[in-house]
């Protein structure tokens, strides 16, 4: 019996297309019953783990828990037209999904529901992210890149609402990247760009800015991705009609609908939750659009239900009436999915075949409890045993010291009353130990030390790993060569250097591409790109619209699939817009995988020292806050730009590098080795010797900064100045504190507000590099004002730190020294 003809009773829309799901095959009853009752199994599994886990939160063994239950059926449907290659970028409801992939089990579950923190019993992030956070690991342990094309992909999923939409676009661009872009090793990422990406999303999350952002962007740049949008009806406890224009989205959607013979636009495809055959025919449709002509679709998935409201933090019996709950139980999938089993018969040979019977179901859904609660018992029993290992290695040592301390006895015994203990509790009671038996130097003692800091490193790694990059391709380990110039060297205005070290960039690095606004056709605002798109073309020198979320977007995901993109935001300002992904998912992905994923992105950026409140900010306090985990990297022209791109081409790690706005039409002596030097991050340079006073700067701010110790000089006061370069990492080997040491006198400059990048670089400088130890007078920084810099030349010089500032400021240290020698200026 052929299973087309099977679907076909089934009035399914059939698509016999080779490169997409569902095709014209001979199965027989036997086999599409099999995968049917295979699929009610599943679901019912699903549905089971979510209860579970309910109760594991409720019974205090647990956090916290948001689950799947209700959309059970359209994520068994999308997993089916799911193939090696492809990537998903969604949020924490997608379990059923991730299971019928095999990218999860009911063990690693509730694993990540415990926090456990081994990458082999939790592989999507090693305890890290609450429940419901999907990866799979796209790296070895050495950081190298397994096949992508041999697994089914999930991107590390993300929290904050529609945050995974950015991403989205950029895993999707990728294949359209891959079917024109070959390098060395391409083929571990893409099979001729043949892959979708999917994304998940609530229904409400689509009343937030990145959800339409990255539709429009998709539909503008045509890229095969399958957007699934859960329609439940609700955003927590408020109803879609106060979300958004339309309680319909499809409806708000249809102005996206591609018109027949235009290359814009989106398919939109709207389905019932708990219709399993018009689920299954809604996704290969999906498929077909996405994968055979590159076209983005919208699956509008409706009627879907939450048995369990939306986490353990609350009940939906709160704010949905007695109708809407029986309507939900009523129209439950599971429940639906079981009526359509029971109820289908067909004639075969003249005999009439049923897929399954009650009796049958019934057996099924007691199979799914026992497999949920053997995946959760073993998951517990694992979890329990580290910390049991844990206790056993320090409460003898605990034991030990007991006699000698009655703190030590008096916190023992908390601690063997405690119900259940967690490491936090062990570690508690080691650090008790220690301080109350300080002083005391005993053998006893120094066994729990040893054993203390041993336990101490083991949850360091379990707990603040991978920050950043732990491989042999970490930015730090990127050699240093150094510009090489010659009598022929010409001096050229920077953006020459900065365009011509491009040029060799995209000669050697068929992977690297890179887009933003006006990065194209007309070589970016200020001429860096110059010709590049004529010789590159427009796929790898790209033109974007005024759209900076998903342009880091884009660049996060293609990065998630082995190209080497380069972002660029026109102006350091427009980070602000940015900030969001960089903060949440880009800076958080090596991380929160426990290095399973990474995403080397680099972010082109050009600020500082221009004029007018929204064109030349320094927001680098707020980049350095709130993206711990990208490099951040500041030059103080374009030639030391060139070296850190090229160094970051060489490294896996993200970083932001900013050029200087003010440096393009400065002369600079382009090296005779472009696109071979490479400057060194973590790498302080001093760029003029002093013994007085030492001067920190970095960026544009170093022109200024230069003319000042120039004008001390004057004044009999022997400035140092260095130039930081590289915010993260920093100073790696601390040599503004041999520089402090010999001057003992410390100042911080940049154009940041007052207690901003200073105020790092002094944490850094004082307390990391102990500096403190051989200053002689106050650390003083030097700032910008706190508000936005004025319009024009009179506005930047009463706005940001002038040479007449620095001077004055720097004087003064001296004459609070030595009036005699240095008299007060006022």
């Amino acid at each position: 019996m052929y299973i087309s003809k099977i679907l076909e009773e089934q009035k399914l829309f059939y698509l016999a297309m080779q490169t997409t799901y569902i095709e014209t095959q001979q199965i027989s009853f036997q086999d599409f019953k099999n995968q049917i009752l295979e699929d009610y199994k599943l679901g019912r599994i699903s549905r089971e783990m979510s209860y579970l886990g309910r109760r594991e939160v409720l019974t205090g063994k647990a956090k916290f828990g948001i689950f799947g239950d209700g959309k059970e059926l359209p994520q068994l449907a999308m997993a089916k037209v799911f193939r090696n290659g492809d990537f998903r970028s969604g949020y924490y409801r997608d379990q059923t999904f991730a299971l019928a992939i095999n990218a999860l089990t009911a063990e690693s579950f509730f694993a990540q529901m415990y926090a456990d923190t081994s990458v082999e019993r939790e592989p999507a992030s090693a305890g890290r992210q609450m429940n419901g956070h999907f990866a799979t690991r796209s790296l070895n342990e050495d950081g190298s890149w397994k096949d992508l094309t041999a697994q089914k992909n999930i991107s590390s999923d993300i929290s904050p609402t529609a945050g995974q939409m950015p991403r989205l676009l950029g895993l999707a661009q990728a294949s359209t990247i891959y079917k024109s872009v070959k390098f060395e090793g391409s083929e571990k990422f893409s099979r001729e760009g043949n892959e979708i990406a999917f994304g998940t999303i609530g229904d409400a999350s689509t009343a937030e800015g990145h959800f339409w952002e990255t539709l429009n962007a998709a539909c503008a740049l045509q890229v095969p991705m399958i957007v699934s949008i859960w329609d439940d009806g609700y955003g927590i406890s408020v109803p879609t009609k106060n979300q958004r224009a339309k309680a319909d989205i499809s409806e708000m959607l249809s102005g996206f609908q591609r018109k027949e013979g235009e290359n814009q636009g989106c398919e939109i495809i709207q389905v019932r939750a708990w219709d399993y055959p018009a689920l299954l025919d809604a996704y290969a449709r999906a498929e077909h659009f996405a994968r055979t002509e590159s076209v983005p679709v919208v699956v509008h998935v409706v009627d879907v239900t939450q048995p369990q409201g939306h986490s353990t933090s609350g009940s939906h019996e709160r704010y949905k009436n007695e109708a809407r709950l029986a309507w939900e139980a009523e129209f439950d999938g599971l429940v639906k999915f079981r009526e359509w089993i029971i109820n289908y018969s067909i004639e075969i040979d003249g005999k009439e075949e049923v897929i399954a019977t009650t009796e049958e179901l019934d057996a099924i859904d007691e199979e799914a409890k026992k497999l949920a609660k053997t995946g959760q018992k073993a998951a517990w029993d694992n979890y329990q045993n580290a910390i049991k290992e844990l206790v056993q290695s320090i409460i003898p040592l605990v034991e030990n010291l007991k006699g000698q301390n009655t703190e030590v006895e008096a916190a023992l015994t908390h601690f063997n009353k405690l119900v259940s203990k967690a490491k936090k509790d062990v570690f508690h009671l080691a650090r008790k130990t220690l301080l109350a038996t300080r002083g005391t130097n005993s053998a006893e003692r120094n066994q729990l030390m040893q054993k203390y800091n041993e336990v101490s490193e083991i949850e360091k790694d379990n707990y603040s790993s991978h920050l950043y990059s732990q491989s042999e391709w970490k930015a730090e380990n990127i050699k240093e060569i150094k510009p090489v110039y010659s009598d022929s060297s010409e001096d050229v205005d920077g953006r020459v250097v900065i365009r011509n070290n491009f040029d060799k960039i995209f000669e050697k690095y068929p992977e690297t591409l890179i887009f933003g606004e006006d990065t194209g056709n007309i070589g970016d605002v200020n001429q860096g790109l110059e010709g590049m798109q004529e010789k590159y073309g427009a796929l790898r020198i790209a033109d974007t619209g005024i759209r900076e979320a998903t342009i880091l977007g884009q660049g996060i995901g293609m990065a998630m699939r082995g190209l080497k993109p380069i972002a660029e935001i026109q102006y350091l300002d427009y980070v602000l817009y940015c900030l969001q992904g960089m903060s949440d998912d880009l800076a958080t992905v090596h991380y929160r995988t426990k290095g399973g994923q990474k995403a080397p992105l680099i972010i082109r950026t050009r600020g500082h020292r221009l004029e007018g409140i929204w064109h030349s900010g320094s927001p680098m306090a707020g980049i350095l806050n709130l993206s711990k985990g990208i490099l951040v990297l500041v030059p103080r022209n374009l030639t030391k730009a060139a070296g850190f791109y090229n160094t970051m081409l060489q490294a896996d790690e993200p970083a932001i590098i900013v050029e200087c706005l003010n440096g393009y039409r400065l002369k600079e002596k382009q090296p005779d080795n472009l696109g071979e030097f490479t400057v060194p991050v973590g790498k302080i340079e001093v760029t003029k010797e002093g013994k007085d006073v030492t001067l920190v700067t970095y960026g544009s701010t170093w022109r200024i900064v230069t003319e000042a110790a120039n004008e001390l000089e004057k004044l009999g006061i022997s400035a140092e100045v260095i130039d930081i370069q590289s915010l993260i990492p920093f100073d790696l080997s601390h040599e503004i504190a041999e520089s402090v040491k010999k001057t003992n006198r410390l100042v911080v400059i940049d154009e940041d507000v007052e207690g901003g990048t200073t105020g790092f670089i002094l944490q850094q400088i004082l307390e990391k590099q102990k500096a403190f130890r051989y200053l002689d007078s106050d650390p003083l920084t030097i700032s910008a004002n706190d508000h936005r810099p004025a319009y024009a030349s009179d506005g930047d010089y009463f706005s940001k730190p002038s040479t007449d500032d620095m001077v004055e400021k720097i004087y003064a240290m001296f004459n609070e020294t030595n009036p005699q020698k240095y008299p007060a200026i006022f």
